[in-house]
């Protein structure tokens, strides 16, 4: 998910091995779950499941794979869901994408559920998606059990989405009208934290802008005069960046990298690159940190001479706007039956291509804490081990639950499904006023 930025352990956002400091339940759970039959069925569906969701789970993670070359992974899936009787379309939209699914009864509400299963260059899966993958798996097979036995109406629609690390597979898929028909969407993340605790944080917006500047070539001693130094467009670009950041939002990050072509010591360079992420707390935010960032790029330009070549993402990440009312029922879950729930750890300083789902349609993207090292949190090679241990593996399980039983209170409870509505209205006001 999760492009984490550098300094947000720095923030004390970010929860380490070496803490203290364990999650409060900021909002206590209720005396009373909801249909404690339904939630028993869910219970002993996963952990029928255990062993077979575990061997997919490490049969994914030793197979890494690049966002779009999920081709490993994508036939993995689609032949689990169709051993458990699912309706499968592969290559659904993208070509690593698909689709599960399974309905039952007349009418009823639709269940969306996602599964990532994307890796890092070199790395592997240091971000934990096939712990994400499974439990897309473990919810869309819970609930229909759940169906079944308790003879709820309904239909469950699973995706296997590609290409979250930078790649956007979810917003492609949103564009493409894979989302279209859903009630709601539900998945989660594996992020650091105290095991058993689950986290309802929201994440960071974030755009990409890559800015070329061109310049001319020269001999960088016998007449570097001659030369336009697009290389020192770039950096003072980063360098004018590095002066905004007193005059930006705690909350927002601008990081980047330097790309070259044909550098040499002894030719002053003509072309360079500088790719550059700019996130905030919230869309609204975010955008306003582009414009100030903007100028950054042009002024450095013009300051050397060089011609500037600004290209905007076309495809942003939104913050993610969990739904309450979701949050609400899975925090009661957990705190009744398996941990504790944070709103201070999780993905906070992430961000991920989920967010523009939950500004589509009701959803809920809960982080859950798996174990780690000292300095060994998403994006390392320590959290790829992480990933694949025990510990982690039923840390997914629990909050796979609490997920199924959340969703089938969807299908079952009119006034639930309701409120769930209703949050999500309140909620589109508050973005349309950039809150």
């Amino acid at each position: 998910m999760c492009h984490h930025s550098d300094d947000a352990k720095s923030t004390g956002i970010v929860w380490r091995p070496t803490d203290d400091v364990q999650p409060a339940p900021k909002r206590p759970g209720s005396t009373e779950i909801f249909r404690p039959d339904v939630l028993e069925t869910i219970e002993s569906k996963i952990m029928e499941l255990d062993s077979e969701l575990n061997e997919l789970s490490l049969d994914i993670h030793a197979h890494p794979e690049l966002g779009y070359e999920e081709f490993y992974a994508h036939d993995i899936y689609t032949k689990f869901m169709e051993k458990h009787d699912f309706e499968v379309t592969r290559k659904y939209h993208l070509e690593t994408a698909w689709k599960a699914t399974f309905s039952r009864g007349n009418g009823g509400r639709t269940i969306g559920v996602n599964s990532e299963m994307d890796a890092l260059k070199g790395i592997g899966h240091a971000c934990g998606h096939n712990l994400i993958g499974i439990s897309g798996v473990a919810v869309a097979i819970a609930v229909r059990a759940a169906m079944e036995k308790h003879d709820i109406s309904g239909k469950i629609v699973l995706l296997g989405t590609p290409a979250e690390e930078g790649g956007s597979g979810k917003i492609a898929l949103l564009r493409k009208g894979a989302y279209e028909g859903m009630d709601v969407c539900l998945m989660c993340h594996p992020a650091p934290g105290p095991i058993g605790s689950v986290s309802l944080t929201s994440c960071l917006a974030l755009t990409r802008i890559t800015v070329e500047y061109k310049g001319h070539t020269a001999h960088a001693a016998l007449s570097p005069w001659e030369g336009k130094n697009a290389l020192d467009a770039a950096v003072l670009g980063y360098n004018n960046i590095s002066a905004l950041r007193q005059q930006l939002k705690p909350t927002c990050r601008v990081h980047g990298i330097f790309e070259g072509r044909d550098w040499a010591p002894n030719i002053i360079p003509d072309y360079a690159k500088f790719i550059s992420y700019v996130r905030g707390a919230t869309r609204a935010e975010m955008e306003e940190a582009v414009q100030k960032v903007l100028p950054c790029f042009k002024a450095a330009a013009l300051a050397t001479g060089c011609e500037v070549n600004i290209m905007m993402d076309q495809s942003p990440t939104y913050d993610l706007r969990q739904n309450e009312a979701l949050g609400g029922e899975v925090a009661n879950i957990v705190l009744n039956k398996y941990g504790a729930i944070d709103y201070e750890w999780g993905i906070k300083s992430a961000s991920t291509d989920f967010g523009n789902v939950t500004y589509a349609l009701p959803s809920l993207h809960p982080g859950f804490a798996i174990p780690t090292v000292a300095d060994g949190g998403n994006h390392t090679r320590a959290f790829a081990a992480a990933a694949a241990t025990s510990k982690a593996h039923y840390a997914c399980l629990d909050v796979s639950k609490a997920l199924a039983a959340t969703a089938a209170r969807v299908l079952l409870d009119d006034a639930f499904f309701e409120k769930v509505k209703q949050t999500f209205e309140t909620d589109k006001k508050k973005r349309e006023a950039g809150t």
